[in-house]
């Protein structure tokens, strides 16, 4: 299990993040839900160790290295200019020591044109490509940052059914979303980070409770002005 206790971090004056604590657990998906700015992208460089200038613990309590054991698709995947698709799936692969396998099987499902340079995908394709570098590797937890931004409607419904099916298998999912929905359906629980601090964490129970406490949480000022303007 990876486990975040405490964990705060501060950018100057700003604080982005407060005594954040919750699990990740292997088997489970866990979302993370709050507006822009509330600090789901930082707490996830946290986590994974692309920031290390906070203050508190993480930890896989097993003893690995988590990014020895995590896979992560952040939310703007990067990609080396005149790069080709299958060179890229390959560099990935290599960087961990892992052979190259062969990507047909998967690509079947996520139709990339992998000879062609990678900076010349479109938005939706370069996100199907991150998640196949991911897809072909053997990881106890992925961390997925807006993994269903930019893709079209059948891509959004298979990749829910991949996260159902590895969760089944035993892999631990963290991953946020603006699509209310896909994070209802798919998630075992849910995280509400609001101002850099955990609101509540919802069981599958509690989710019907989710969309009434963000628009109290997060836009007493909207509904009162739809008050107004729809009396």
């Amino acid at each position: 299990m990876i486990s975040i206790r405490e964990l705060s971090r501060a950018f100057g004056a700003q604080q982005v993040l407060r005594g954040v604590t919750m699990d990740l657990a292997p088997g489970t998906i866990h979302g993370l839900v709050g507006a822009n700015g509330a600090g789901k992208t930082t707490l996830i460089n946290c986590l994974f160790g692309l920031d290390t200038g906070y203050t508190g613990h993480v930890q896989e309590t097993s003893g690995q290295a988590i990014r020895q054991v995590t896979g992560l698709l952040p939310y703007e995947p990067f990609f080396y200019p005149k790069i080709t698709g299958r060179e890229y799936l390959a560099f990935c692969l290599q960087a961990r020591r892992q052979p190259v396998v062969d990507f047909s099987a998967w690509n079947q499902l996520l139709e990339l044109p992998l000879e062609q340079y990678a900076e010349e995908y479109s938005a939706g394709m370069k996100k199907k490509l991150a998640l196949l570098a991911l897809l072909v590797q053997d990881f106890r937890y992925l961390i997925l940052d807006e993994p269903f931004n930019g893709l079209d409607l059948g891509t959004n419904l298979l990749l829910k059914e991949i996260l159902l099916r590895l969760r089944q298998r035993g892999t631990g999912i963290l991953l946020t979303s603006h699509l209310l929905g896909t994070l209802t359906e798919t998630c075992d629980e849910i995280t509400l980070l609001a101002g850099g601090i955990v609101q509540r964490h919802y069981l599958a129970a509690d989710f019907g409770n989710l969309a009434t406490d963000l628009l109290d949480t997060l836009y007493q000022d909207k509904l009162a002005q739809i008050t107004r303007l729809l009396p």
